[in-house]
């Protein structure tokens, strides 16, 4: 089984919920579809959503909530 990565398009800090007091848009173990939300990147008090771009099962994330992140960062990893 082959893993698949999603990256990050921007630097920024990286959120897993839409506010402090919602629920991760995924979690770890979860199914993925390709226009799901994975999280969302603040940059100068903007906020940009993330889908997750391809489908897959058991997304994996290597980053933490509220960690800033690089462009081309993998947030991610997904089982296809």
């Amino acid at each position: 089984m082959s893993k698949a990565e999603i990256r990050s398009p921007l630097p920024g800090t990286f959120y897993r919920a839409s506010s402090p007091d919602a629920p991760p848009f995924k979690a770890d173990g979860q199914d993925v579809a390709e226009s799901d939300i994975v999280g969302v990147i603040e940059v100068m008090k903007t906020f940009h959503e993330i889908p997750a771009g391809l489908s897959g099962r058991n997304i994996t994330f290597l980053i933490d909530n509220e960690e800033p992140i690089m462009a081309g960062q993998v947030i991610a990893e997904v089982e296809q």
